[in-house]
């Protein structure tokens, strides 16, 4: 069964048929692969789920710039989804905007228990009404997280395939890639105007003292590639000159 899944996914990956949902954030990964997959498909629907967590209007707003600046006819308009998550997540402080991650933190520290479940959910119920057989997401190799698993996906497709009455796939063209590669693709694409922040600020900049900036601005350094991303303050000063 496992390996029928298998092919089912690398099939959607190398061939999608019909237009392609892509779940975004306005961060790096997802934007890349929604140019990428719009260019593969003919046409890519870019989904965001709006869930109540403190950096979405500004991810909102760096993927709606990001949007604009590509101005490409095979991505459709952005889609946004409400599904508020603030009476099962409470005073989190992804809700709050009140401390979080700092630069030296390790992954676990930004994890979201459930999070690809509940996005996910909502957003193959809109792939099956749409007619979209496919989404996808840009989740990295070594994402720890066990809702970030191929079996997890695959899982999830065929468990929302039968209730939705409809084939769906869910595929993660980049799961065997790295950020900094993410980076190297990319780099045609105006990649500053993407967010990869925990606690950006209220002008939409990256706060530059978090882990996620940490992330971005050491694959920006790996991919050789010159990171013009706006912060708030420069984290490369930490890394030195070298």
């Amino acid at each position: 069964m496992t390996g029928t899944r298998d092919v089912d996914k690398r099939r959607a990956m190398a061939d999608p048929a019909g237009p392609v949902a892509v779940l975004c954030s306005g961060g790096l990964d997802s934007a890349v692969l929604l140019v990428e997959m719009g260019r593969l498909a003919g046409q890519a629907v870019p989904v965001m789920i709006e869930a109540g967590h403190a950096w979405e209007a500004a991810e909102r707003a760096a993927l709606r710039r990001f949007l604009a600046a590509i101005g490409d006819a095979r991505i459709a308009p952005l889609r946004t989804l409400a599904l508020p998550m603030g009476d099962v997540y409470g005073s989190h402080w992804s809700m709050t905007g009140v401390g979080g991650p700092a630069w030296d933190d390790p992954d676990e520290t930004v994890e979201l228990r459930g999070r690809n479940l509940v996005l996910l959910a909502k957003a193959m119920v809109l792939a099956a009404l749409s007619g979209w057989p496919t989404l996808a997401m840009g989740s990295l190799a070594g994402n720890p997280f066990p809702d970030a698993t191929p079996e997890f996906f695959a899982d999830l497709a065929a468990v929302c395939s039968k209730a939705l009455r409809a084939p769906l796939a869910i595929v993660t063209p980049f799961r065997g890639l790295h950020k900094d590669e993410v980076i190297r693709r990319g780099q045609d694409l105006p990649l500053e105007l993407t967010l990869s922040c925990a606690r950006p600020t209220a002008e939409g900049l990256h706060c530059g003292d978090c882990n996620k900036c940490r992330e971005r601005v050491e694959a920006f350094r790996a991919a050789g590639v010159v990171d013009r991303t706006p912060y708030k303050a420069d984290p490369r000063l930490r890394l030195g000159s070298g």
